[in-house]
């Protein structure tokens, strides 16, 4: 099942946060989430969603500045990163970005740029502009390993019942 893709077709900022909010009921503690995209594609949006599931997301912020934001609900820790600025995958070891996976969900934007040292199990999600609505967003969602396979397949069934 290696290659699995699943297509989000949202519609609207509302349907990124709800999408979002759904997913993180299914995440527990050392998941990991990468989102890719253009500016503007929909990534923070998606992490106040997230954040959403857990009555935090009248506490987002852009971790642009700081590279990672915590916040920190009753059951889990969720890191947002944000590594565009990052110079490459040393900076991240040198900053512990790594010692992050397993104390919590790491949301990491544009997470592409470390994959390759990502452990082997994580969800990666690339957002795209539809070119004929400026509203409309394709999520591609690309399930790394078996957990996030079986967590994909899940949402797929209860999309359509």
């Amino acid at each position: 099942m290696e290659g699995f893709e699943l297509q989000f077709i949202s519609n609207s900022e509302n349907d990124t946060l709800c999408f979002a909010n759904r997913l993180a009921g299914y995440l527990k503690k050392g998941d990991i989430v990468i989102l890719s995209g253009d500016l503007g594609a929909g990534k923070t949006k998606f992490t106040q969603g997230f954040l959403q599931h857990y009555g935090l997301e009248n506490e987002i912020s852009s971790p642009t500045f700081t590279i990672v934001n915590e916040y920190h609900s009753k059951s889990v820790a969720i890191y947002h990163f944000d590594v565009y600025r990052l110079a490459d995958v040393d900076e991240f070891y040198a900053m512990g970005g790594d010692e992050y996976f397993q104390n919590g969900i790491c949301i990491i934007e544009w997470g592409e740029l470390i994959e390759e040292i990502l452990p082997p199990t994580y969800l990666k999600i690339h957002f795209e502009k539809d070119e004929q609505n400026e509203h409309k967003r394709i999520l591609t969602l690309e399930p790394k390993g078996e957990r996030f396979q079986k967590i994909m397949e899940v949402i797929c069934k209860n999309e359509h019942t």
